[in-house]
């Protein structure tokens, strides 16, 4: 018999960023790489790019959504949806929602597991960071939490984030029927 899974407690941290990042890094050798905006994303395609990224983090919340509040949301258009390809095949995404005229949040930053160890976290993460500024807002925000990457926090902090807020809230991880559901869908 299946088991229920049982809330997990999360303690989340809001960070802001109120300048462009100053570094810059070169694309990592012998790798092609692209990176390309996805408007109006295929909702299958989307799923299976949080499910890729999301899974070992218990990203949940995209996939509890419904096609139509799904596609409300993603095809809002104060909301993008950018793809990494490395060589050839997609490798992780960013997601960015212009909350209003002076704030963008970053909502959703990862890559699958294959493309993690090549070199190129740092960099995607700082291009993630161009295209935020790019639209010229006077703050941007991410939000991570302690079962993101260990290093999350840290990662950001170190591109010029700062926390402002922590707060503690619990997740209730996919069920194994939520995640049979799924793996219909691809």
């Amino acid at each position: 018999m299946r088991k229920t899974p049982q809330p997990v407690p999360v303690h989340i941290t809001e960070l802001e960023m109120t300048a462009p990042p100053k570094q810059s890094l070169p694309v990592p050798i012998n790798i092609q790489t692209a990176i390309m905006r996805v408007p109006e994303i295929p909702l299958p395609f989307y799923r299976f790019l949080y499910l890729q990224v999301g899974r070992r983090w218990h990203w949940v919340d995209r996939l509890r959504l419904n096609d139509e509040a799904l596609t409300k949301t993603l095809h809002d258009k104060r909301n993008s949806v950018s793809v990494i390809y490395v060589n050839g095949a997609p490798a992780g995404f960013f997601e960015l929602l212009q909350l209003d005229e002076d704030t963008v949040e970053l909502s959703h930053f990862g890559m699958f597991e294959h493309a993690l160890g090549l070199g190129l976290g740092k960099w995607f993460l700082l291009q993630t960071l161009y295209a935020a500024w790019s639209y010229n807002p006077k703050v941007v925000k991410v939000s991570t939490n302690n079962l993101d990457h260990p290093r999350a926090l840290q990662l950001y902090q170190r591109f010029g984030f700062s926390p402002v807020s922590t707060r503690d809230d619990t997740l209730l991880p996919l069920s194994d029927k939520e995640l049979s559901a799924l793996s219909g869908l691809f």
